[in-house]
């Protein structure tokens, strides 16, 4: 007799074996697919205010429409966005636009307010995570995943009504959207995921989880390990396969999960754990990691986004002139993403950095933000490379790291310039000096801009590290109303207005 959980699996691999032939459609022709994602989207929008203003009917082809439209962010988009929140129809967007997803970004107090179509939701956040696991099954044949429940922690909060929309985070508005079959298969409880009090729901969210049979894990990196360390706090437990022995997949993203890595694997000492990123964001999900064997993930070109590139070399923001089509990219070259998307958005530059480490097909891996990089002094660091060099050095040292941002401090008439971090730890290295060392050795080896600069201590001195003291960056969080599934502290910065606020912070008792 074929068990429940057989046929779903069953069921499962059948879906994906369909799915697989459009995968394979867009894997080997990724110019066509570009071409046609770009003339749907400029026919759905046609005839609205932004379609209008910019002749979307007299566009005929990729170069045309760079002609036309100018790039785009959120500030020179905000008036139409605006006008689509009172109600307004057909300004980005054909028909009405009901939700938008509300985010403050990582440093700017100011909301944004990022629409959310119900193509968008169908076609791009929906079919990513049903790719997702669709990648997973096929990666893993003999996956138990579907014969128990995955725990997605995120950051929901109730959507309320604003003016003639309803707005909220991203994972409130898939929440109340989703098949009622979803919530049967997912903890926590829609009630539970909607509350707005972050501890209180973390408590209930952790009944919930140990009355269930967890066979997979979602969310971010940072916040998901707080929410298994009170686990295994409440439970006695000594690792996490004790509570639940059926876990086998992580689906990570929002933050790299580099400098957390080696928490995890003492979380899971098992080899048969798996870990699975995505890249998703409010205004898009954009790529998954589709291959087992490596971390780079496959960029999503069928899911009603357009993607432009500016090396970040000629980066200018919205006046930048050097703009790529896909067919034009280079690996190992840092990039600004710039996306027209099924939600509206028109050239919009994201604020996301990439490198390509293939084109055949065209897989990337996140280096960054476009404002979240330092180069005080020519040094180009960006967080890809921060990251690595503090997993390096942790790992080494025996350290465990829990949050971590940088800054530099400027040079003087009477002093060089160097890098300050500030690094709460989980576990303190063996030996700070040695830890500190290997940091400082390994970014020189990755980055030949920073090692150009530490030549002799010419231009910059050795970098400070300075110890953050317990719950410095979840009281920061607090502080700013950021406690939740979906928010991340900054790592890097130019100015030092934020690490300032932290070094503040850090001073209280």
């Amino acid at each position: 007799m074929i068990s429940q959980f057989s046929f779903i699996n069953s069921i499962a691999t059948w879906w994906f074996s369909k799915r697989l032939s459009d995968l394979r459609l867009f894997i080997k022709n990724p110019v066509n697919t570009q071409e046609e994602q770009l003339h749907f989207l400029l026919e759905m929008a046609t005839y609205t205010r932004f379609g209008k203003q910019y002749h979307f009917r007299q566009i005929k082809d990729i170069d045309s429409y760079q002609k036309a439209v100018p790039l785009q962010n959120y500030e020179t988009l905000f008036p139409y966005i605006e006008a689509m929140i009172q109600g307004e129809p057909d300004v980005l967007w054909h028909g009405k636009v009901k939700w938008f997803a509300k985010s403050s970004g990582t440093t700017s107090s100011r909301s944004k307010f990022i629409p959310v179509t119900q193509e968008a939701l169908e076609l791009n956040h929906f079919q990513g995570g049903k790719d997702v696991i669709a990648f997973y099954l096929h990666n893993y044949p003999d996956s138990k995943l579907l014969q128990g429940k995955t725990l997605k922690l995120g950051g929901s909060k109730k959507l309320l009504k604003h003016r003639e929309a309803y707005v909220g985070d991203l994972s409130a508005i898939m929440i109340d959207n989703l098949p009622f079959w979803a919530n049967m298969v997912t903890v926590p409880e829609k009630k539970t995921a909607l509350m707005s009090d972050w501890e209180e729901k973390l408590d209930k969210i952790i009944d919930e989880a140990l009355r269930s049979n967890l066979t997979g894990l979602a969310g971010v990196p940072s916040w998901m390990l707080m929410f298994l360390k009170e686990v295994l706090h409440r439970t006695g437990k000594s690792h996490i396969l004790e509570v639940w022995p059926q876990l086998e997949v992580f689906f990570h993203g929002g933050v790299s999960f580099t400098p957390y890595r080696d928490a995890y694997r003492k979380l899971f000492p098992s080899n048969e754990f798996h870990y699975m990123e995505i890249y998703n964001a409010s205004e898009g999900f954009f790529a998954l990691q589709d291959r087992k064997d490596t971390d780079d993930l496959l960029l999503m070109l069928n899911y009603g986004i357009f993607y432009e590139f500016i090396p970040m070399s000629d980066y200018q923001g919205i006046h930048s002139e050097n703009v790529m089509a896909l067919k034009d990219v280079e690996p190992d070259v840092n990039y600004a993403m710039v996306i027209s998307t099924n939600s509206g958005l028109w050239r919009y530059i994201i604020g996301d950095t990439v490198r390509f480490t293939s084109v055949r097909p065209y897989r990337i891996k996140i280096t960054g933000r476009t404002k979240h990089f330092i180069n005080a002094f020519g040094e180009e660091v960006v967080i890809e490379n921060a990251d690595r060099a503090i997993d390096k050095a942790a790992h080494l040292t025996g350290a465990e790291i829990k949050e971590y941002t940088l800054a530099p401090i400027y040079m003087q008439t009477d002093k060089q310039g160097y890098h300050q971090w500030l690094i709460e730890f989980d576990k303190e290295p063996d030996d700070f000096e040695k830890f500190k060392k290997i940091l400082d050795e390994t970014l020189q080896q990755i980055n030949s801009d920073y090692a150009a600069k530490r030549y002799k201590d010419m231009t910059m001195q050795t970098p400070v590290v300075v110890k953050a003291r317990p719950g410095l960056f979840y009281e920061w969080l607090e502080k700013h109303d950021k406690l939740g599934g979906q928010n991340k502290v900054p790592r890097l910065q130019n100015d030092r207005q934020l690490i300032e606020e932290l070094l503040q912070l850090n001073q209280k008792p």
